[in-house]
């Protein structure tokens, strides 16, 4: 199943895309796409349902993020051999973890607010998943049976603020609008091989990141485990896993966003996403 989120920001409803691609409205059944909803049970529950019966969501709504009530958002940075290259930074022996203010998150449509002052707006094409059942030292072996679903993200951070503001990173990447998520949670059943997903990310049209997840120097059983083994997940929480090569620190001269660009990003199976700085 492909679910995803409708409505004005705060008072956003459920829905899903029927066989054919239409948006469905599943407000009538299912109030909203909240941790709640996401054990395998009531997945199953929601499979259940005949989707092309219920009315379709009118053209132009707008999409939030495809699951609400988020307790917990971590990251995942330097997962891509490439972009640890760019960095100039060495591999690392175990996942580097930080985290991304739960206020952050917005829909994958919404524009991207170009913080004050700022000097270094970047971009980051990633992969995330949504836990569906809590996890607690999990093995790498049973831990994609934690995972709900899988959406698309833009890791969007401030370089300024992430590495010379005298803080963790989680200071660079927590400005409000810096968490698109979407536009589906492709649930996981549909993605038996999380990596073997393509991302693309595009700014003012040039491409400037394009590779996959098979390019993870962790992959996504392996990071849910590890998380697992010093953290509690829950469900609901959101775990974006690392970007490609190709973001505007590693080129040369670096290259940062400004107000009026336009960044578009593609997941394959989990859509695209398209935001404006303003």
């Amino acid at each position: 199943m492909k679910l995803f989120r409708h409505g004005a920001v705060g008072a956003e409803r459920a829905g899903a895309l029927d066989a054919r691609g239409v948006k469905r409205d599943l407000s009538w059944l299912v109030p909203d796409i909240t941790p709640d909803w996401l054990s395998p049970e009531k997945l199953r529950a929601i499979a259940a349902i005949d989707i092309e019966k219920l009315p379709a969501v009118a053209d132009g709504t707008r999409i939030g993020a495809p699951v609400g009530g988020v307790r917990q958002f971590v990251a995942i940075g330097l997962n891509y051999r490439k972009h640890a290259a760019e960095a100039g930074m060495r591999i690392p022996k175990d996942p580097v973890v930080f985290n991304k203010a739960i206020t952050c998150i917005q829909g994958p449509n919404d524009d991207l607010n170009w913080p004050e002052r700022s000097e270094k707006m970047d971009w980051e094409v990633e992969l995330a998943f949504v836990v569906g059942t809590k996890a607690q030292r999990v093995s790498k072996e049973s831990a994609l049976s934690h995972i709900a679903g899988y959406c698309l993200a833009n890791d969007v951070s401030e370089r300024e603020w992430q590495a010379n503001r005298s803080g963790q990173w989680v200071k660079g990447k927590s400005f409000d609008t810096f968490g698109p998520l979407g536009p589906w949670l492709v649930t996981a059943d549909e993605i038996p091989d999380p990596q073997a997903i393509p991302l693309t990310l595009a700014v003012n049209g040039a491409v400037r990141q394009k590779s996959s997840t098979g390019d993870m120097i962790f992959t996504v059983a392996e990071i849910l485990s590890h998380l697992s083994q010093f953290m509690t997940l829950l469900p609901g929480d959101v775990v974006i896993t690392g970007t490609p090569e190709g973001v505007g620190l590693g080129m040369k001269p670096p290259q940062f966003l400004k107000r009026g660009d336009v960044v578009e990003l593609d997941g394959g199976v989990l859509g695209s996403q398209r935001q404006k700085v303003v």
